[in-house]
């Protein structure tokens, strides 16, 4: 598709990392278009291959199989001292380590007959004895964590491979993208010199927009428990407060514009625990832009940082 200032508009849209992905790039070429559009998902694809839960052989797997990761990839430690760094700004609130509490929850609710109210006050105990960041070691040459104790990177590996791909797009030369690796990322405004706009999900009605939002070499995350629920009810979440092993209920959901898109989904997933005012503090020293609450009864409030 040609548009005004001569340029094409190349589109992929398809699977990874759990999640239904696009890439969108203005070029002069469209053969180059296609051809970065390759080199952004191979980078994907291997990045997947390290961070990935489902994936048996991924270094996350193994890492929490085994206790320790010997030589990891530069990648992989980037992105666990990005954690470490996030979940020390924000006071816990983000924290990798909560794997053991979706392990608890996971197992309690497939079975045929389990308590609506949840996991027992003692094996949440005994769950949350295995949870907390400072029990990672990570290093250039070795991460490790102690027995009983698992990672999971589902609250910020989206963001991270979205600024990787960005970070490949900028370095050949692209103006003019958007990026969506589960997270939104703009590069520049489109070509008609508008900003990139991205919907945020309406966590109350299903395929509902609530929120759009103008991007601008700008990244959007949104976090919610809307995302998975493991029961009928919907009282109990995939979003795990690390201190008391609670699930996220402040919000229906938080949306983060900051200028990274590692940042937004870190935070986003942070902020589903904090007050308004603490968001803004966090926030603010973060160097986020924006931040949209829906609360549970479908009221929203944003906080311009």
């Amino acid at each position: 598709m040609s548009v005004p200032d001569g340029s094409s508009l190349v589109s992929w849209r398809g699977q990874a990392l759990g999640a239904v992905c696009e890439l969108q790039i203005h070029h002069h070429d469209p053969e180059q278009a296609q051809e970065l559009i390759r080199l952004a998902l191979a980078r994907t694809h291997r990045l997947e291959a390290m961070f990935s839960l489902y994936d048996e052989n991924s270094l996350l797997t193994r890492l929490n199989r085994c206790g320790a990761l010997e030589a990891p990839p530069p990648e992989f430690v980037e992105l666990m001292q990005v954690a470490t760094r996030f979940a020390q700004a924000t006071e816990g609130a983000f924290d990798v380590t909560v794997q053991p509490l979706w392990r608890l929850y996971e197992a309690h609710f497939s079975q045929p007959d389990a308590d609506p109210e949840g996991p027992s006050a003692a094996l949440l105990r005994e769950a949350l004895a295995h949870v907390g960041f400072e029990k990672l070691v990570v290093g250039r040459d070795r991460v490790a964590l102690p027995r009983g104790a698992a990672v999971t990177l589902n609250g910020v590996a989206q963001g991270f491979v979205t600024d990787k791909i960005v970070e490949l797009l900028r370095a050949h030369g692209v103006v003019s993208s958007l990026v969506d690796m589960g997270e939104v990322s703009a590069i520049g405004r489109r070509a008609n010199g508008e900003a990139w706009r991205a919907g945020v999900e309406d966590p109350i009605v299903s395929g509902g927009v609530a929120k759009v939002l103008p991007l601008v070499d700008r990244a959007l995350s949104t976090s919610g428990p809307y995302g998975l629920r493991f029961d009928p009810a919907g009282r109990f979440n995939h979003l795990f407060q690390p201190s008391t092993g609670a699930c996220a209920a402040r919000y229906a959901s938080v949306s983060v514009v900051a200028s990274s898109a590692t940042v937004a989904d870190a935070l986003s997933t942070a902020f589903c625990f904090m007050e308004p005012e603490k968001i803004r503090v966090v926030a603010r020293a973060q160097g986020v832009e924006l931040v949209h609450l829906i609360d549970p009864h479908d009221a929203g409030l944003t906080i311009r940082v």
